[in-house]
């Protein structure tokens, strides 16, 4: 049985035997160190090295997660692996169980194809730069959207330019003229292509997405997808989604249709009917999406990024794909995986309960605001009094903070992601940004917390 050693500080302390007491029996021996600091969320890996002896007598050693400092420096110092602990103290039963099957989010099998919907009104360079942008969010071929009626004198400089770039490239036009030259220029897809436009298919080398001449009229799409098969052409058949009201139902049946008559065919599903055109956060309608195709084994999304409420959408499909392919692969629901969908709420908001943060705040010896957010509200204490409102305009004037501007600022700024957090159900850690997922970029060196809650403060 392996033994751990956890490193702490004296107000996480008695929080952390609790939580380690409540997950008996563990299949580990665990004890815990206190090495000398208050606040657990200031240790770092010299302070470390300074006031814990070597050799540790253990198999791993877990510290908290806002340590700073090289852990594997410290892991060859003491000759036993070191890592940092779960966001909260209470989040160990959740984090060891984890650990104990981690999912592989390297893999999946639906590539996405982002459509520069308005093409012919930029030029190469703006182009190439909104393929940048698509592309670091995890879209792997860039779609050279056509406009109706608007010329596109430069469609070849445009495909020239990003398969220099090194990306893979499709047009989408319903002129064929313009596939046409799209394909002599070296796109890498053609879309879309019916019955009656086939032939393009036989002047270029590019791969056709394959639709049917009306939606409602599954026979000539089988017949396409039959033409390019005989022949050995590979393709993509896109029996096309509707948006709500206008179908998705039935549109969704026929993509189960269609993998029924065809169980090897290479699918395309265009998605972007439904995010942007549907205003409701994207992340939860792409999680839906991603998990038919997953089930579907479609092979390609088309998706968009116009509206602002879908500016998302690229990145928010690439997290879904890679889920629901973990999911599909392992056969278990598709929770547990990663929360980076859950952009809005938190599955545990609330790790702490009233009474709990009121034991914590009888602790505290000194004039340190914490912050905490319980079910009941949010929560401000020092050694000078625990304070409960929903509302930060309440708590202020409490604080006393008239003749310091600087720390009015910084309680202004948690107290207002404080009430953000309750009001959502978002988890809360003092000095930290709310965490919303894929709906924004990450700070590279954003550290997860494991301290005693509301440790991380500013003085007064």
């Amino acid at each position: 049985m392996d033994h751990i050693v956890f490193l702490t500080g004296r107000l996480a302390e008695k929080s952390l035997t609790r939580v380690l007491d409540s997950m008996a029996p563990t299949p580990f021996s665990w004890e815990i160190r206190e090495i000398g600091l208050q606040v657990a969320a200031l240790m770092t890996a010299d302070m470390i090295r300074r006031r814990v002896s070597a050799p540790l007598a253990a198999q791993r050693v877990i510290v908290p997660g806002r340590c700073r400092g090289d852990l594997a420096a410290l892991s060859e110092h003491y000759g036993v692996p070191f890592e940092r602990g779960p966001e909260e103290v209470k989040d160990l039963p959740q984090y060891f169980g984890r650990a104990a099957k981690p999912f592989d989010l390297t893999h999946y099998e639906t590539a996405i194809f982002a459509e520069i919907v308005d093409a012919p009104h930029l030029d190469p360079d703006a182009i190439a730069a909104r393929a940048r942008i698509y592309a670091a969010q995890g879209a792997d071929v860039i779609d050279i959207g056509c406009l109706p009626d608007t010329p596109f004198p430069h469609l070849e400089d445009a495909v020239r330019r990003l398969k220099e770039e090194g990306f893979r490239v499709s047009v989408d036009s319903m002129r064929s003229e313009e596939l046409l030259r799209g394909g002599r220029a070296g796109a890498d897809y053609l879309m879309s292509l019916n019955l009656d436009t086939l032939w393009i298919a036989d002047e270029v080398p590019a791969t056709p997405i394959l639709v049917a001449r009306q939606p409602g009229e599954p026979a000539t799409l089988d017949a396409a997808i039959e033409h390019c098969a005989a022949r050995g052409r590979a393709f993509l058949a896109d029996p096309i989604l509707d948006p709500i009201p206008f179908g998705l139902a039935a549109s969704i049946a026929r993509y189960v249709q269609l993998r029924e008559r065809h169980p090897q065919a290479p699918i395309m599903m265009g998605i972007g009917n439904v995010t942007e055109l549907t205003e409701a956060d994207t992340s939860g309608i792409n999680a839906v999406l991603l998990g038919m195709a997953a089930e579907l084994r479609v092979s390609a999304v088309l998706t968009t990024s116009v509206s602002l409420h879908a500016r998302r959408a690229v990145r928010e499909a690439d997290v879904a794909r890679r889920v629901m392919h973990a999911a599909r692969e392992a056969q278990v629901l598709p929770k547990g995986i990663t929360a980076d969908l859950a952009t809005v709420h938190a599955k545990r908001p609330f790790p702490y309960s009233a009474d709990e943060i009121d034991e914590l705040a009888s602790q505290v010896r000194d004039p340190n605001f914490r912050v905490q957010v319980s079910a009941e509200g949010i929560h401000v204490y020092n050694r000078d009094g625990h304070r409960r409102a929903v509302d930060p305009f309440a708590l202020y004037p409490q604080l006393q903070l008239e003749a310091d501007g600087g720390h009015a600022f910084y309680m202004g700024v948690q107290l207002a992601r404080a009430e953000i957090a309750w009001r959502l159900g978002k988890r809360f850690d003092q000095d930290q940004p709310l965490d919303w997922g894929c709906a924004v970029e990450r700070d590279a060196h954003d550290l997860s917390a494991w301290c005693a809650p509301g440790e991380t403060m500013k003085k007064r």
